[in-house]
């Protein structure tokens, strides 16, 4: 794998309920992506291989959440690539906390 993205989007909004339906709608978007993704309680990772696809569905989330009602969004980005593969993998970091 070449590239691995953790987001965290925050809406601009004040309403718990609200901030959830945005980031579930963000989430949605991430998972019709057909890529593997992991949701965290702070950010949800996405894994590929195309780095541009995965920058690409960075910027669209913050346009999904926007459309879903925020009138701002915040988000903390992370990003691991190697060009020539070999970033660790979803399950390579977590798996083995999960049993």
């Amino acid at each position: 794998m070449k590239a691995s993205v953790a987001i965290q989007v925050l809406p601009g909004v004040q309403d718990k309920n609200e901030v959830v339906r945005i980031v579930d709608e963000v989430i949605a978007y991430i998972a019709s992506t057909g890529l593997h993704y992991y949701v965290g309680p702070f950010e949800t990772t996405v894994e590929g291989e195309d780095y541009d696809q995965l920058l690409d569905i960075v910027k669209e989330c913050q346009h999904v959440a926007v459309r879903a009602g925020a009138p701002s969004v915040s988000a903390y980005v992370k990003i691991s690539y190697k060009p020539e593969g070999g970033v660790l993998t979803i399950d390579e970091k977590v798996t083995k906390h999960h049993k």
